[in-house]
């Protein structure tokens, strides 16, 4: 039985007696096959599941606002005022959130309505180093969630060079930032080599040298002569010398550093390294199938040591961002700020691809950015943008969740039309 569907307008030829009828399926065209890769992949879902969370977001804005539920409560005298309140609620805290992280239309001159555009990307400058991190990692099927180790020992040991070491201009800075990444890379080269050598789990052991690493650095900001400002009581570190400090991007006006350009470089490093050499090949073969990749050759051992180091040295380049360019006046044992575990989110929404983290991170930064104006201006809790940033993961873990609430195609998955079963097919059946 032919399974093809007459062209739009063409009549189906009558069957011949006793024959059932036929139904062709017209093979899709390309543009429509191109239509549905881009509407069902994976690209598509995140973007979706961050809309999904900016409207579960909207919905909890409006439910803790005081206007809206003052309103409610004579909603069937005046339901307007209940639908304005709800506007008025989350069309104003989208609005702060926008201008406290893209760009204040209330400033009337440009360099400081851009302000808040730079303010996003120095908080992305470490979600998306570290990011990188966490995705380099998830390409080699290795689960990175030791960011808070990595970037606190990274951090100790730039800060170490940065305040501890007179060297001059230039020389200063590129010993600091390759003394961080050495660290974060030594820290996560442990749990390669673990994993190659014992068989040990990746996750179990970044967990372990989390608490290794927060309570090595505590000791070291708690001893004079290790990390500890002289004469200073307080579990900080000196003031980083200005040789060692990233410089500004665009003058003094802004927080933005040279820092952004280093993680931009790191981003096309990633992604020459992931998809043009021979060793991100090796990578994605192992994150594929270590047993075939065993097979074809391929040492997964040495894989597995490989993607942590080089996954540990990118997580620790944004402890090194935070040290060189943010907290330049001495850091404490809280200066990874939680981004050692934002950046498994960032991988995720990034689907662990180097634009991806990279967009995945200005995203992210623009809602650290944003939150704080949004919190300012509307009073709206900063725990909002925490609940939009879970839902966002919640989204992404689930697509088909998101392809059912918007009815997205599957890629690669073409719906035929079933073909009516006809009294004669019937009885040719039952025979």
């Amino acid at each position: 039985m032919s399974d093809q569907i007459p062209a739009k307008g063409q009549v189906p030829e009558a069957p011949e007696p006793g024959q059932p009828a036929t139904i062709a399926v017209a093979e899709p065209s390309k543009a429509q096959q191109v239509l549905r890769e881009i509407m069902g992949g994976s690209a598509m879902i995140s973007v979706l599941a961050v809309v999904l969370a900016l409207i579960v977001g909207a919905i909890l804005i409006a439910l803790t606002d005081k206007n809206v539920q003052a309103a409610s409560g004579y909603f069937f005298s005046r339901p307007g005022d209940t639908f304005k309140a709800i506007w008025d609620s989350a069309s104003g805290a989208y609005s702060a959130l926008f201008q406290g992280s893209i760009y204040n239309f209330k400033r009337p001159e440009f360099a400081t309505g851009i302000r808040p555009l730079t303010e996003t990307l120095t908080f992305a400058t470490p979600l998306i180093a570290a990011g990188l991190g966490v995705a380099v990692a998830f390409r080699v099927g290795l689960f990175n969630i030791g960011g808070r180790g990595q970037m606190l020992v990274a951090a100790g040991a730039a800060g170490y060079v940065g305040f501890a070491w007179d060297l001059p201009f230039g020389i200063h800075l590129i010993a600091a930032v390759l003394a961080g990444m050495v660290a974060g890379a030594i820290w996560g080269g442990i749990v390669g080599l673990l994993k190659a050598t014992t068989g040990a789990h990746e996750v179990i052991v970044t967990i372990m040298l989390n608490y290794v690493g927060f309570y090595l650095i505590g000791y070291m900001l708690r001893t004079p002569g290790l990390l500890q400002a002289p004469g200073s009581t307080n579990p900080k570190s000196p003031a980083i010398l200005p040789t060692a400090v990233f410089p500004e991007l665009f003058g003094p006006q802004y927080n933005l550093h040279w820092g952004f350009v280093v993680v931009i470089a790191a981003t096309i490093y990633v992604w020459y390294l992931i998809n043009r050499s021979s060793l991100g090949f090796q990578f994605r073969a192992v994150g594929e199938n270590p047993n075939a990749a065993r097979v074809a050759g391929i040492k997964v051992k040495n894989i597995y040591v490989y993607a942590m180091l080089i996954s540990g040295g990118l997580v620790g380049l944004a402890g090194v961002a935070q040290v060189l360019g943010t907290v330049t006046s001495g850091f404490s044992s809280g200066i990874d700020a939680g981004i050692g575990f934002d950046a498994i989110t960032v991988a995720l929404l990034g689907r662990s691809r180097p634009i991806g983290v990279f967009f995945a991170g200005i995203l992210f930064g623009a809602l650290k950015a944003g939150g704080y104006s949004m919190q300012a201006a509307q009073g709206i809790p900063i725990d909002i943008v925490l609940v939009v940033q879970s839902l966002i993961v919640l989204f992404i873990a689930a697509p088909p969740l998101v392809r059912a609430i918007f009815r997205l195609p599957i890629p690669g998955v073409v719906k035929t039309p079933r073909t009516p079963v006809t009294a004669a097919r019937k009885a040719e059946v039952s025979k």
